[in-house]
């Protein structure tokens, strides 16, 4: 029985690196991978998903605007692999839950949970909502603590606290830390 699954972690946590091993190890049985990413995620080229251990492939672009259900290939794949999840629509990801359920098609989902603000993107919280299984990728914060938050920082190293929740960018813009690091920082922030 195929299940919907949802892989989740802070940035620089390994979760593009795990996709793209688990779309290895799917081709190496000789299954067929539709490997999938959201067009918002443009930073590594408009099909390219890049780890920044070095892996990388080419994955079908998803617009926001596209009904997954209508453009996916289901009777030439065994499997399913979305890096970037958290930027799917809901309705996305509800397709995503008819595939598994209706066609029996595993699909993997990786993606972060929240945004710099730690609130949750909606194709993450629709992945909670709906995921047969939901698995930690584990990274530390400087401090050595398991890290959670995904701060975002300016050009000039200042923590930010408000802005677009969607900002794509990468080591140069984003931090992950754990909630005591982020935490210590947003307050130091508002005693200067």
């Amino acid at each position: 029985m195929a299940k919907l699954y949802f892989k989740f972690g802070a940035m620089g946590s390994s979760k593009t690196a795990n996709a793209l091993m688990t779309r290895f190890n799917y081709q190496e049985k000789g299954k067929k991978v539709w490997l999938i990413k959201p067009a918002i995620d443009n930073r590594d080229g408009e099909t390219v998903l890049r780890s920044r251990v070095g892996l990388e492939a080419n994955a079908q672009v998803i617009k926001s605007t596209d009904r997954i259900l209508d453009i996916c290939p289901i009777d030439d794949i065994d499997v399913i692999i979305c890096d970037e999840s958290q930027f799917l629509t809901p309705e996305q990801v509800d397709d995503l839950r008819l595939i598994v359920s209706e066609h029996d098609i595993p699909v993997l989902c990786f993606g972060l949970r929240s945004d710099f603000l730690t609130h949750l993107f909606p194709g993450s919280q629709r992945l909670f909502e709906l995921a047969d299984s939901i698995t930690e990728i584990k990274s530390i914060c400087r401090c050595g603590a398991k890290a959670t938050v995904n701060a975002r920082f300016d050009g000039e190293g200042n923590i930010q606290t408000s802005g677009e929740q969607v900002f794509i960018g990468g080591n140069e813009s984003y931090e992950s830390m754990c909630w005591s690091c982020y935490h210590k920082m947003i307050m130091e922030k508002g005693r200067r």
